[in-house]
């Protein structure tokens, strides 16, 4: 059920940006231009604009139903509940200290750190 509502999300999503940019611009961007940009009369709805409203509720309603089901699968725990089966090895079960790790130094009494002579 949650892949067939985010496959239709997915779709919607597509949809709803290939409609948007089909649209007519009203002269420049953010309102700019175009006879008196945001303070202009209201156009008259096209077919385009109606479909885009349909699209953007249905991807709404969409992204609602996703949201039940995750809280819904999620109900009887915690992240934190799952991270308490991970636990660090013991120092015991550590096979060898850190400084075993690194390669070894030229001499045995060559400094860690070159100093200028």
């Amino acid at each position: 059920m949650e892949n067939v509502v985010l496959i239709v999300h997915l779709i919607l999503a597509l949809a709803l940006i290939g409609v948007v940019l089909l649209q007519r611009s009203e002269g420049g961007g953010l309102g700019m231009g175009g006879g008196g940009g945001a303070v202009s009369g209201r156009s008259a709805a096209t077919a385009l604009g109606k479909v885009t409203w349909i699209l953007a509720i249905a991807f709404i309603c969409t992204s609602i139903s996703l949201t039940i089901i995750a809280a819904q699968k999620s109900a009887g725990g915690s992240v934190i509940d799952r991270l308490g089966d991970v636990s660090a090895p013991a120092a015991s079960e550590v096979e060898a200290p850190a400084a075993d790790l690194l390669p070894p130094a030229e001499g045995d009494n060559a400094p860690l750190v070159p100093t200028a002579d």
